[in-house]
């Protein structure tokens, strides 16, 4: 790896962090429950994934700086998996259940989405 590689993904995981941070710091205000900040940052990551899956790009730079960095750092597996112990740990095991079902489901739902809508 070389070090305009390492560039790419440093600014990639960069705003991808960033954007993650913003979403779970203003969302907690509105909606009220930190599980459904994972969930909508999943969400848009899988609709972006489907974008980038459909456009089908090649070129090696765009590859690492939005698979690798920004969707790297922004949709983490890590939060989703610490959301569902926290649920595990409080005994809400019928909500737990639904978390992980949502998350699932919704995800693919939404990366058909980014990729029924961009691929031509």
């Amino acid at each position: 790896m070389n070090f305009s590689s390492i560039s790419i993904i440093l600014i990639g995981s960069t705003l991808g962090l960033t954007l993650r941070i913003f979403i779970q710091n203003n969302f907690k205000k509105s909606i009220g429950f930190d599980i459904q900040n994972i969930s909508i940052v999943n969400f848009l990551s899988s609709f972006i994934l489907g974008i980038l899956v459909a456009l089908n790009f090649m070129k090696n730079e765009i590859l690492v700086l939005f698979y690798s960095g920004f969707l790297g750092c922004f949709s983490t597996f890590s939060s989703f998996i610490y959301q569902l112990f926290i649920l595990f740990k409080k005994r809400k095991f019928l909500r737990l259940f639904f978390h992980y079902i949502e998350v699932i489901i919704f995800s693919f739902l939404f990366f058909y989405l980014g990729y029924f809508l961009f691929s031509f």
